[in-house]
C-alpha cells in the first residue's frame, strides 16, 4: 500500500527519529505523538510535513477524535526500557494497556495497518538465529508485556480489520540513541578520555543501524503480512567485543577498553542474531550499512 499519512508514537528515539526523517524525505505526512517536555521533540521539530502532537501514553484515549485520518499507525512508543526499569512490573503493564489504546486509536482515525515495535526480549535466553517460528519465552518483565502487547493488539486489530505487523527489534543503534545505551556510553567515555568499563562482552551480538531500521518499518508497513511477527537485525551476528573494538577503533584508535569489569545485568541473552529471511522475503529489505559506517556517518555529523 502507498503511504500518504501516518501516525507515530514514540517519535524522538534511535528508530523514530530516523523513520520521521524517512516519512518526511518521501513526502508522508506525520502525525508524531510525543510525551510533553521531551527534549527529543526538538529534534524533529521543522520537519516537513511532521505535526507534534503532545500527549503522555497515559493519555492516547483522550486524544480520540482528535488525531487526523491516517494509512497507517506505527507504535514504537514504550515506558521504562533501560535495565533498571525492566522488571519495573507496574510499568511493563501499563505499557501493554497503552499499547491497547494505540491500536484503538488507529481504528479510530481509519489505519489499514498497525506496525508495533517488539522486543528480542520476547524470546528469552536463545541458543539459534532469532525468527517467526522462535519459541518465545520471555523472562523480563520487560519481555513478558512487549510478548502481551504483540498478541492483544494483534487480536484487536484482527476484529478491527486493520493489518498488524509486530517487528521484534533486536538491537539498534544510531544517531538519538538512548544516553544509557552501550553505544552511547562508549562514545562518551572515549570522547572524554576515559576507560570504559564492560562486562566480558562473550555475547554473540547483532547491530543494526537506525536508518536501516526505519527504512525496514516503512516496508513492513507497505506490504508486510498480515498477523507476521518479524525479527529486526543485520542477519550477521557477531560477538560483542568485536563491535566494541571496531567502535573504538573508529572514535579512540589505541584506547584503552577495561573489560570485564562489571557483571552481566539479569536475564542477559548471550546469543542474539536475527533471522531476516521471512522480512526479506515478503518486504525485499534487506540492511544496507555495515556496522563501520553506521559508526562513521554518526561520528561525521557529531552525533553520537
Amino acid at each position: 500500500m502507498e503511504l500518504k499519512k501516518v501516525i507515530v508514537t514514540g517519535p524522538t528515539g534511535a528508530i523514530g527519529t530516523a523513520l520521521l526523517e524517512l516519512l518526511s524525505r518521501r513526502g508522508v505526512e506525520v502525525c508524531a505523538i510525543c510525551r510533553p517536555g521531551s527534549p527529543g521533540t526538538e529534534k524533529i521539530r521543522g520537519l516537513n510535513g511532521v505535526r507534534i502532537v503532545e500527549c503522555d501514553l497515559s493519555g492516547y484515549a483522550s486524544l480520540a477524535g482528535s488525531l487526523p485520518a491516517a494509512d497507517a499507525f506505527f507504535h514504537l512508543a514504550w515506558k521504562k526500557t533501560t535495565v533498571s526499569g525492566r522488571d519495573d512490573l507496574d510499568t511493563q503493564l501499563d505499557n501493554v494497556r497503552y499499547s491497547l489504546d494505540a491500536a484503538r486509536l488507529a481504528e479510530q482515525c481509519g489505519c489499514k495497518v498497525f506496525v508495533g515495535a517488539g522486543s528480542q526480549a520476547e524470546y528469552g535466553i536463545a541458543q539459534a538465529p532469532l525468527g517467526e517460528k522462535t519459541p518465545v519465552f520471555p523472562e523480563s518483565g520487560y519481555g513478558i508485556a512487549k510478548y502481551a502487547a504483540g498478541r492483544l493488539t494483534a487480536n484487536f486489530c484482527a476484529r478491527a480489520a486493520i493489518r498488524h505487523c509486530w517487528v521484534r527489534v533486536v538491537s539498534v543503534y544510531g544517531p538519538n540513541d538512548g544516553e544509557t545505551s552501550l553505544i552511547s556510553y562508549l562514545f562518551r567515555a572515549l570522547r572524554e578520555g576515559e576507560t570504559p568499563r564492560l562486562t566480558s562482552c562473550g555475547q554473540v551480538w547483532d547491530y543494526l543501524y537506525s536508518k536501516d531500521a526505519a527504512k525496514a518499518f516503512f516496508a513492513v508497513a507497505e506490504c508486510g503480512k498480515d498477523g507476521r511477527t518479524y525479527c529486526l537485525g543485520s542477519g550477521q551476528p557477531r560477538p560483542l567485543r568485536e563491535y566494541v573494538e571496531e567502535l573504538r577503533d573508529c572514535v579512540a584508535p589505541g584506547a584503552q577498553l577495561c573489560f570485564g569489569a562489571i557483571p552481566y545485568y539479569p536475564h542477559q541473552p548471550m546469543h542474539l542474531a536475527a533471522d531476516i529471511r521471512q522480512l526479506t522475503e515478503d518486504t525485499g529489505w534487506k540492511p544496507e550499512k555495515s556496522f563501520r559506517e553506521g559508526i562513521s556517518e554518526i561520528l561525521r555529523f557529531g552525533r553520537g
